[in-house]
């Protein structure tokens, strides 16, 4: 007796983000196996990510090919606003036209400085090389080396991590020694020595021995102290003479220093297995739970594993998202802090084609990152006026029948936005990726037959709302099934709200 034809619906596909942990036959249609150059936007919806403008037009100090490896915005008492930068062994301000500000006669080696902001002053810092300070006095802009600024006394440490908190600088993991924090005096980050200057060795309160020290941050108003395999919490930190070491976390740590970020209510960092919170570390104490990268866990620590650049991060309030950079991979993971999943693990897609080498979230909102050529600002739906690639594809479907032949017989999609862009529908069974494919481009409103299959074009328009429904006949069969598209995007905004498959179920295998 023949069958009745089904109709299923994966609503807001890839709602859940990507999930390549779990087995895929068991998983929820609303995780995807691929979810690329995507974000999750304000509906739920999976759609694509803004593309970049490169706002630098002159990169002759820097060289066209080189890439800018570290960025940051300082904002001095005045409220003027430099952007300083890294690259090709060399230090620069500006955005579009990048002016070179290398000290004479300083030589760095490499591009992974850390920058604070104190009292009117920025310092970088980075591992064996001479700590410098940029000033903006007067709306003239200096930047000069610690030894060859007039106030500044002692010796500051070679480190390569530094943060500003408590109302001074503190800094860490010097070659020879990363087991100590080096603090300076209240207020005036070129004093080293005397005042309430000073240093904390930790050695003594690492429980499992001799433990790195990788990032330091402040959090509700203590100094966490960031070691590879342990966290420590330091209470009284506006008086380090007195501070006490309040908390420690043992088997869990930091492996990037440009991991750790603050969402305001917590701290965001990278471990060995994956990324947490501070918060929830705290409460857990535990390493084998608490990731919430847990849905990409073996995809993140591989991609970790093989990354030979420097790991890079930032939060936007604006757009939900805490990204990771992993520059060698070409990779970025984004992840969504608007929703917890009730497994606790964050929302993830991923981009691969936007290639940022560094971030920073400027004070009003807007996202900038080092790439090759300079400085980007994330923003439109092209990169730098190319067209990029959004890839989605389900994980294997075996539609609660699995050991049912599925025969296919069509799709409706629900697209929003995307006007003129150009799509490519795929569809497999049983696990290949041989696919079946259709074309169609988004926004007409007349039906065209492509072969076998159909792009039926109703179009509604909005004030600011374009809705399409192109219909795509399907063939073949087989027990479970892979669908997905490829669109390409140039311009326009594009999200999928919904895919409904009209399917028949055959005999049981």
């Amino acid at each position: 007796m023949a069958q009745q034809l089904q109709n299923v619906t994966i609503s807001a596909p890839a709602f859940s983000g990507i999930n390549t942990q779990d087995s895929p036959i068991d998983l929820d249609p609303s995780f995807a196996k691929v979810a690329d150059n995507c974000v999750i936007d304000s509906f739920g919806r999976i759609g694509a990510r803004n593309g970049y403008e490169l706002l630098t037009t002159d990169a002759t100090n820097l060289g066209a090919s080189i890439g800018t490896e570290s960025l940051f915005e300082f904002i001095d008492q005045s409220g003027d606003i430099t952007v300083l930068s890294a690259g090709n062994n060399k230090l620069f301000s500006g955005t579009t036209t990048i002016t070179e500000i290398t000290p004479a006669g300083y030589s760095p080696t490499a591009n992974n400085w850390k920058f604070a902001n104190l009292n009117n002053h920025c310092y970088l810092f980075q591992k064996g090389h001479e700590s410098l300070i940029f000033t903006d006095a007067g709306g003239s802009a200096t930047l000069t080396k610690f030894s060859s600024f007039g106030s500044a006394s002692g010796t500051a440490p070679q480190a390569n991590e530094v943060i500003s908190a408590f109302g001074r600088l503190w800094a860490a993991d010097v070659t020879g020694n990363q087991h100590t924090v080096f603090f300076s005096h209240l207020q005036i980050g070129y004093q080293w020595t005397g005042g309430s200057s000073g240093s904390l060795d930790i050695t003594s309160v690492l429980p499992a021995g001799e433990d790195p020290i990788v990032a330091l941050a402040a959090h509700n108003g203590k100094l966490i102290i960031f070691c590879r395999n342990t966290i420590l919490i330091y209470a009284g930190a506006t008086t380090p003479s007195s501070m006490t070491l309040e908390d420690t976390i043992v088997g869990v740590g930091c492996i990037a220093r440009d991991s750790v970020v603050s969402i305001g209510t917590d701290l965001l960092f990278l471990s060995d297995s994956g990324l947490r919170s501070l918060g929830r570390t705290i409460q857990e104490k535990s390493a084998a739970i608490g990731d919430l990268s847990q849905n990409v866990r073996n995809d993140l620590i591989g991609d970790i594993a093989t990354e030979t650049g420097n790991i890079k991060s930032v939060y936007s309030p604006e757009h939900s998202f805490y990204l990771l950079a992993l520059p060698s991979n070409e990779k970025v993971y984004v992840f969504d802090i608007s929703k917890v999943l009730p497994t606790g693990a964050f929302r993830v897609t991923t981009w691969s084609s936007i290639k940022p080498l560094c971030f920073v979230r400027e004070r009003d909102g807007d996202l900038i990152f080092g790439r090759a050529g300079g400085i980007a600002k994330y923003s439109t739906f092209k990169d730098n006026d190319a067209a990029f690639t959004l890839q989605y594809f389900s994980n294997p479907l075996a539609f609660q029948q699995p050991a049912n032949v599925k025969f296919l017989k069509k799709f409706n999609l629900t697209i929003i936005g995307g006007a003129a862009t150009s799509v490519v529908f795929k569809w497999g069974y049983d696990y290949t990726e041989a696919y079946e494919t259709q074309n169609f481009t988004i926004g007409s409103s007349a039906a065209a037959e492509y072969g076998v299959s159909e792009y039926g074009g109703t179009a509604e328009y909005t004030a600011s709302l374009l809705v399409n429904t192109p219909k795509i006949n399907a063939t073949g069969g087989g027990e479970v099934v892979t669908v997905g598209l490829e669109a390409n995007i140039s311009g326009a905004p594009f999200s999928i709200q919904r895919i409904d498959i009209l399917v028949l179920l055959g005999r049981i295998l």
